[in-house]
């Protein structure tokens, strides 16, 4: 039981205040299915204040001398690292994810999204171009002004951290909303860049829901620059409020993504990865591996290793040290997953492992959202379980015949944002990576990150790339100088 319910307000020019209505919302720890805190119930004139604070801190922030901006970010990069296992515990409560993963994964790299982006922008280089003799042309790449940041609740602070870390990086001001369900870390951090002396005004951070706050801030004419993450859904009216105004505009929305497996592949390796595409994080994140293809000759010794190994996967408490998958986010998530697993059925598809809510964990979590670890087999590539993104621990698995048959599967979706390729046939690995329509593909392994390099997708997982050099310019404009000699 918690002792006291906190309330989460705003956080704007440098300072944590109400919302302007008074009016909270009730946030709900997945665990328990009972409210652990509040957060702001904002509206547009909160987006209002935090926008003329942002505005007047562009100014003086954006002629800091790279190498102070660059001190502040290493030091918030720092005081996460300090706090993390407060933070962690903060992200297995709001989410329902275990305490395991967050303490593993998701805070450290948020932390490496702030040191990566701190560094980055000393070693910056322009380029210049001598014109027939006439003259010099020069690139700089300049500061675009307020940017507003719209981060999910899957990944609470390693988002939003990807976010702000370099749009303020390069001198920008920022206007935030993390997502309504998973409030709680972004509020850690506002804390954290107070401590470590981001001028007030830089960060602002809006809580909220997306009618009331994202509308808001996607709409406003002051902010030139979005980047948002979240729902296809969602994100197409992003781009519809931005188009008018002619923001620049970055949108990484869902994914149905497809992890390929040959026969001559390390089975041992691609069951391994299969396991954690599928099931990390419940099943929801947008890069998890949801549709299994493996060659027909393998089929039979995949699948009962496959099912045999996640029958394994502990479904428990989040904070408990020897959980494997957590809580489902929220109720309505849950109802979308049954939903799914029903339509399945439906389909024709066989539940061969889970499609159901375990029983209670614990007395803790005897209201929680849980849903087991769930495989169906036989059903048709062109179903809907097999094209909607469910955003859940279900899988489908699926036998095919030929490299050219695999590729059509693959790519038979409205999603393009990433997958997995498993063989040790480096032929096939270029031939197969190369004709499948997604922003990443992993060979042999997955999630294997590098701040360097773009992420994104294609066709409905959304426009832009945001990493590296991507995101430093995605967050600056590039203005051409031509001086005649």
């Amino acid at each position: 039981m918690h002792a006291k319910i906190v309330r989460i307000n705003n956080f704007i020019d440098g300072q944590f205040v109400e919302p302007v209505c008074g009016k909270y919302l009730d946030n709900i720890e997945p665990a328990t299915g009972k409210p652990y805190s509040q957060v702001a119930a904002s509206d547009t004139r909160d987006v209002d204040l935090a926008i003329a604070a942002a505005e007047t801190a562009f100014t003086d922030w954006s002629r800091e001398p790279a190498a102070e901006r660059a001190r502040i970010l290493l030091r918030v990069a720092e005081l996460i690292e300090r706090d993390l296992e407060i933070i962690a515990r903060a992200e297995s409560i709001d989410t329902g994810k275990p305490l395991t993963i967050a303490r593993a994964l998701d805070i450290p790299r948020a932390a490496s999204s702030f040191r990566f982006f701190a560094t980055a922008i000393l070693h910056t280089e322009s380029q210049t171009h001598v014109t027939d003799n006439v003259a010099f042309n020069y690139t700089l790449h300049q500061p675009r002004g307020i940017a507003g940041l719209i981060s999910p609740w899957n990944l609470p602070l390693f988002l939003l951290s990807w976010k702000i870390a370099p749009a303020i990086a390069v001198g920008n001001t920022v206007v935030a909303k993390p997502s309504e369900l998973t409030p709680m870390t972004a509020y850690l951090l506002c804390e954290l860049t107070r401590q470590a002396g981001l001028p007030s005004g830089v960060l602002n951070v809006v809580q909220g829901t997306g009618l009331d706050v994202g509308a808001a801030i996607t709409a406003h004419p002051k902010i030139s620059t979005v980047s948002f993450t979240g729902g296809t859904a969602t994100g197409r009216k992003v781009a519809q409020a931005c188009a008018p105004l002619f923001k620049r505009v970055s949108l990484e929305l869902g994914g149905k993504n497809p992890n390929i497996i040959f026969a001559d592949a390390d089975l041992d390796a691609a069951i391994a990865g299969s396991i954690r595409s599928s099931f990390s994080n419940q099943g929801q994140g947008c890069s998890c591996g949801s549709r299994i293809f493996v060659e027909r000759s393998a089929y039979n010794d995949f699948i009962g290793r496959f099912i045999e190994r996640a029958s394994k996967l502990k479904v428990g408490d989040p904070l408990d040290e020897e959980t494997d998958q957590g809580a489902i986010v929220n109720k309505t998530q849950l109802d979308k997953i049954k939903f799914y697993v029903d339509l399945a059925e439906k389909e024709g598809g066989e539940i061969v492992l889970g499609g159901s809510m375990p029983p209670p964990v614990n007395e803790r979590c005897r209201d929680g959202y849980f849903f087991s670890p769930t495989i169906i087999t036989d059903l048709p590539v062109s179903c809907r379980t097999n094209r909607d993104e469910i955003f859940g621990p279900v899988i489908t698995v699926t036998p095919f015949d030929s490299e050219e048959e695999v590729i059509g599967y693959a790519n038979d979706c409205d999603y393009g944002l990433a997958s997995s390729v498993w063989t040790q046939n480096l032929n096939r690995a270029h031939r197969v990576a190369e004709k499948i329509d997604t922003g990443t593909v992993w060979v042999n392994c997955w999630l294997v990150r590098d701040l360097r390099v773009p992420f994104g997708g294609t066709k409905q997982s959304g426009v832009g790339r945001e990493g590296g050099q991507d995101s430093l310019y995605f967050f600056t404009e590039p203005k051409n100088v031509c001086i005649a000699k």
